[in-house]
């Protein structure tokens, strides 16, 4: 489980980092140079994504989904300086509760 949890955390960083660049760059107008390194980390999630042990692609991204939605919160948190709100936390509890089920090992 520990190797799962690094690789969702990488692929998060791609992905969030990704997106990040290019919403910057069409954004609020930062350089191209931008929306390129973000593409590039995009395509980097898509490949990392396929480091996972599961089996199953659809199964993988929904926990992807919960991961990534904690994460954003403390990209935002971190980078932006928008501090999540009780809202915020409880519902990314929620959500990690759904990636707990959904990755939970099955007999």
């Amino acid at each position: 489980m520990f190797k799962a949890t690094i690789i969702f955390i990488l692929a998060g960083i791609a992905e969030i980092g990704g997106g990040y660049f290019i919403w910057k760059w069409l954004r609020d107008d930062w350089s191209s140079w931008f929306g390129l390194a973000g593409g590039i980390a995009l395509v980097l999630y898509g490949i990392i994504a396929t480091w996972q042990a599961f089996p199953d692609f659809g199964r993988v991204y929904a926990a992807y989904g919960g991961v990534f939605i904690i994460m954003s919160l403390f990209w935002g948190w971190l980078i932006d300086k928008e501090t999540p709100d009780f809202q915020d936390w409880l519902g990314s509890i929620i959500c990690l509760v759904g990636v707990i089920v959904i990755v939970w090992p099955r007999s």
